[in-house]
């Protein structure tokens, strides 16, 4: 494959360097508009047996891949493999907690793309803030805000418990994020609370931004970030039980206090 047809993948790839959000940012979305080329440990493709390949990473598990039929050359991979469009191997890995490792037979290494980025791939790209996020008690002071969201939660019987984190995305703005913790999810359930909130946020400053987080989404990092380190500023149940700690490892390599 010549330089001018390398895929978008290839592309972006070399543009990736430590701290080049933007550059990162760009090569997910290549791999949600591209194809990769998956190495199956086990089977053929299409087959009921095939089985991709899998490597550890600072304790994390991806699947290797590679980024062109130049490349799995390059490889020296000598098993079968799949092409698969980006999009449908970012949704079949990421639910299993697994990311994608591109060309890790490249100088260096290769790049790996978390799981977590892997569910903005398979989900939309701009429903999921950019990370890694780094996340915070919220230090603005809006009272206001909080107290009628509060009447308007109690006065919402499918609400369990709100609580509250403030989201600095590695690119874009930060932002003010309710976690909303419900009883139930039906479609009515839902509408009551898109009201609730829609009731309460006329008190929020101007251009504050707020987003929800469903509590219930074990794949979101913000929810896994609000399970276990903010108590409930809104609680129906009133427990008073601390929350459980978070298992080790959501995606990003850890930092203090980011996901």
């Amino acid at each position: 494959m010549s330089a001018g047809a390398e895929s978008g993948v290839e592309q972006m790839l070399r543009q990736v360097a430590p701290g080049r959000y933007d550059a990162y940012e760009e090569l997910l979305h290549a791999l949600a508009e591209g194809s990769v080329w998956m190495l199956l440990w086990h089977g053929r493709a299409g087959s009921p047996d095939a089985q991709y390949g899998n490597m550890e990473v600072d304790g994390l598990g991806y699947a290797p891949c590679v980024t062109s039929a130049q490349e799995l050359a390059a490889s020296g991979w000598n098993r079968a493999h799949e092409v698969i469009p980006g999009r449908a191997v970012a949704t079949a890995l990421y639910p299993d907690r697994w990311g994608l490792w591109l060309n890790p037979h490249a100088p260096g290494g290769g790049v790996g793309v978390p799981w977590l980025d892997l569910r903005r791939i398979a989900t939309g790209m701009d429903r999921m803030p950019a990370g890694p996020l780094l996340l915070s008690e919220p230090a603005i002071e809006i009272p206001q805000f909080y107290a009628l969201l509060g009447q308007n939660a109690h006065r919402t019987p499918a609400v369990r418990s709100l609580r509250r984190a403030w989201v600095q995305p590695a690119l874009g703005s930060p932002y003010l994020a309710i976690g909303l913790d419900l009883y139930d999810t039906s479609q009515a359930a839902v509408e009551s609370v898109r009201l609730m909130m829609r009731q309460s946020i006329d008190v929020v400053p101007e251009g504050l931004p707020v987003s929800t987080v469903a509590m219930a989404d074990e794949h979101d990092p913000v929810a896994m970030w609000m399970r276990a380190n903010a108590r409930p500023f809104f609680d129906r149940d009133a427990y008073g039980g601390a929350a459980p700690a978070p298992a080790a490892g959501y995606g990003y390599p850890p930092q203090t206090g980011a996901y």
